[in-house]
């Protein structure tokens, strides 16, 4: 689960974390009361998406204005430029052409940037630990700096029995140029970090920029939280976090039905149970000529009328023009999936070619219903002939 950079800084503010005083404003009235509340000289007013960028961002309706992330120095330009933001379309790299409405934006005092430094924690799978990386690139994307000066990023892999040590973080405070008073403004700024990573069992902070101002303190400017959703019910607080409008409508709805639905750019809407074999699934259908729409994983446990919401999330994409049921059935009967294949498939009046392949438990009974159903639906024996038919099928239909 994503949440704003306002969120995600009253979090870690709770834990030590310094960050610069501010405000939400969801109008144009909130937003000059935040400000006057701050008092200036200098505010900074942001927009507020799940979506990185929002600096270099252009707003749809004024493409060659400034971005989502402004710097202003009195009240009367907090009031203008929150109304330049709020219901308009911020288009960043992240967010695809379509962008994404802002409505919220960020009141914040404006900061006395000396340098601009790049801090993160997530856990490094090569290693199986959480891991800490910090930068002097701080401002720029991780992945441009990793790609073009990887030597400029540092990293403390922390062993789970001692968790993140104090000397741990001086040694990146160090190496990255912290001097004197700094060194243990950032050692006490990366244990706050780890520590509320741990306790909000996140999988990713993000601080970017980490900023030395010019009186030497270090604070984040910027703040970036995730969370990992499987744990989400040891923290109620952070779950109430959500904010929907910020979610693809699909995902949305197939996390309602414990659904593991992901959008892709592809036409071929894919429907598997077991998230290794929707994977594999995604796979063969490249590797035949084709493109997945998706990825969705309905599960070990499906009931008939979570297999029937699946079928009805893929076709609410209008790129699908064909979908491939790939079920192996173990603990998910296959009678069950075809039920559910059936009774979408009749609801919404099937349109687009259907290739199903059927193993496992009661795979006889469900080739069966499908058989009955009286719908055109292509039977595969295997995956590779499952995926050359359903390839072969959109492409005809093309």
């Amino acid at each position: 689960m994503n949440i704003h950079e306002y969120q995600a800084k009253q979090l870690l503010g709770k834990y030590g974390v310094p960050v610069p005083r501010g405000g939400v404003a969801r109008t144009v009235d909130e937003a000059v009361k935040q400000a006057e509340e701050l008092g200036g000289p200098v505010y900074v007013v942001k927009s507020q998406i799940h979506a990185g960028g929002r600096g270099a961002g252009k707003f749809q309706d004024n493409p060659d204005g400034p971005g989502g992330v402004r710097v202003v120095k009195s009240i009367d330009e907090v009031k203008s430029n929150a109304a330049d933001m709020l219901g308009h379309i911020l288009v960043t790299k992240q967010t695809g052409p379509a962008g994404k409405e802002v409505k919220r934006i960020y009141i914040e005092d404006g900061c006395d940037i000396a340098r601009e430094l790049y801090l993160g924690m997530l856990l490094d799978r090569e290693t199986s630990r959480l891991t800490m990386m910090a930068s002097t690139e701080g401002g720029m994307e991780i992945e441009e700096v990793a790609e073009a000066t990887p030597e400029k990023i540092l990293k403390v892999s922390i062993d789970p029995a001692t968790g993140m040590t104090e000397d741990d973080a001086k040694s990146l405070a160090t190496g990255l140029g912290l001097e004197g008073k700094q060194v243990d403004s950032g050692v006490e700024f990366m244990l706050a970090i780890y520590k509320a990573f741990i306790e909000l069992d996140a999988s990713i902070v993000e601080i970017n920029p980490l900023v030395v101002t010019g009186a030497g303190d270090v604070i984040a400017l910027d703040a970036k939280m995730n969370f990992d959703d499987s744990a989400l019910f040891r923290h109620p607080d952070v779950a109430e976090l959500r904010d929907e409008d910020e979610e693809d409508p699909a995902e949305l709805e197939a996390s309602k039905h414990e659904l593991n639905y992901i959008k892709l750019d592809g036409s071929i809407g894919c429907m598997v149970n077991g998230a290794g074999l929707a994977m594999a699934t995604m796979d063969i259908i490249k590797l035949k000529g084709g493109d997945p729409a998706n990825f969705l994983d309905v599960g070990g446990g499906a009931t008939k009328e979570r297999v029937t919401t699946a079928f009805k999330l893929i076709l609410s994409d209008p790129n699908v023009e064909g979908i491939l049921v790939n079920i192996f059935g173990g603990i998910m009967r296959c009678d069950i999936i075809a039920e559910g294949v059936v009774a979408a498939a009749k609801e919404v009046s099937l349109s687009v070619p259907l290739v199903v392949r059927l193993e496992g438990t009661n795979v006889d009974k469900g080739k069966q219903i499908m058989a009955d159903s009286g719908l055109p639906i292509l039977s595969a024996d295997d995956l590779g002939d499952a995926a050359e038919k359903i390839v072969k099928a959109v492409k005809e239909a093309a």
